[in-house]
């Protein structure tokens, strides 16, 4: 199993976690290609989770933009996002391994929800490491992964936020390795996660790829998600990189969009650098000092992204831009009041580039976004900002 993609990836970590990470590339290599293993995984995709998830037209936003606009639907999996495709999935490896207990990070809480629902259906112990900002701003999450059985870990180091929750639930791992398997929330950190966590969210373009032969008779022009660390995006665009009809755009965040302001965007403005166990692209200072980043949506507020998109815009494959917090916000509203469905703040980003570029994809163009979670958790986030006027 490669460890790179192209100059990306790699295993930069502490001895002490190399022999987890060996003992889960051994896993993987050998349960994914059991069949009792994929079944069950299929069964626990379909019957528990929701899978497969419709492709949804929208009608109105589509006569607005002079586009054919459908929403791969990722929300309406069972917690609410696609997170849980990758945590049954790790889960079931985990219990499969002999580990009885889960520790991972989370940003917006999606993940943390999706690994404690996982958690509570194998029969494992869940601890989520959250930054105390996050934890803050999700109360909603924080209060289902409580319910779900889960040990939050509210986290007060650094930016207090998704980059310190990894860092906390790495050193947990260091600690209790023998027992525990680190759930990793992203296509990103050391090999093989990026590997392990691309393969299971390759579902979502799988099943894109089949919808819209059964719906229109060929593939989309246009593949368009977010990119935070990248799991939704990896997983939305994997089925099509080798097909170089289908365009991809990956949508970073902005921040502010403000000159001097932080942001969520290390691929259109950082450079090369290691984090997380990986070399990926990073925003960091002259000095290679991880500069701190910031987005509205919590999920993708983070410095660095998984080493196979650095390696797809590398290729130019892959189109990666940018949305800022107010263009999120405002197409977060948009496709509530126009199509009745509330988009996650992180998937806003996806929704507001092609509403900003649809005049440049051609008329009728059949374009896919991937929704990879539902907004109810970022409501709160948006009447704080814009006051009870933005509802």
């Amino acid at each position: 199993m490669d460890a790179y993609f192209g100059g990306f990836g790699g295993r930069y970590v502490p001895e002490l976690l190399v022999p987890p990470l060996d003992e889960l590339e051994e896993a993987m290599g050998r349960l994914f290609a059991d069949p009792t293993f994929t079944g069950e995984l299929r069964g626990l995709l379909e019957s528990y989770a929701g899978r497969p998830t419709p492709l949804t037209f929208c009608p109105t936003l589509s006569e607005r933009l002079g586009i054919e606009l459908w929403l791969k639907r990722e929300d309406l999996l069972h917690s609410g996002s696609h997170k849980i495709n990758n945590t049954l999935g790790q889960a079931l490896l985990a219990r499969r391994m002999g580990k009885t207990r889960l520790v991972a990070e989370t940003g917006a809480g999606q993940h943390g929800v999706a690994t404690a629902v996982a958690a509570a259906r194998l029969g494992l112990d869940a601890v989520i490491c959250m930054g105390a900002v996050d934890v803050e701003r999700q109360a909603v999450n924080v209060s289902r992964m409580r319910l779900l059985g889960a040990e939050v870990r509210s986290v007060t180091d650094g930016t207090r936020t998704l980059k310190d929750a990894i860092n906390e639930a790495l050193r947990d791992w260091i600690a209790t390795q023998r027992t525990t398997h680190y759930c990793f929330g992203t296509a990103a950190g050391p090999h093989p996660f990026p590997t392990l966590v691309r393969n299971l969210q390759s579902v979502i373009g799988k099943e894109i790829k089949e919808q819209a032969l059964e719906a229109w008779g060929g593939p989309p022009r246009l593949v368009c998600a977010c990119v935070g660390g990248g799991s939704n995006s990896i997983g939305a665009f994997h089925e099509f990189v080798g097909d170089p009809e289908v365009r991809l755009v990956g949508v970073e965040a902005a921040g502010t969009g403000e000159p001097g302001c932080y942001n969520s965007a290390p691929l259109n403005l950082g450079r090369p650098g290691i984090l997380h166990g990986q070399l990926s692209m990073l925003l960091q200072t002259d000095d290679g000092q991880v500069l701190p980043s910031h987005s509205v949506s919590a999920g993708l507020d983070y410095p660095g992204v998984g080493p196979e998109h650095a390696w797809l815009k590398s290729t130019g494959r892959v189109e990666y831009a940018m949305a800022n917090d107010g263009e999120a916000l405002e197409a977060f509203r948009t496709l509530t009041r126009l199509e009745g469905i509330i988009p996650a703040l992180e998937s806003s980003h996806a929704l507001a580039w092609v509403i900003g570029n649809a005049g440049t994809l051609g008329p009728g163009a059949k374009v896919v976004v991937n929704l990879s979670g539902r907004g109810d958790k970022d409501l709160g986030i948006a009447e704080e900002r814009f006051g009870e006027g933005f509802m």
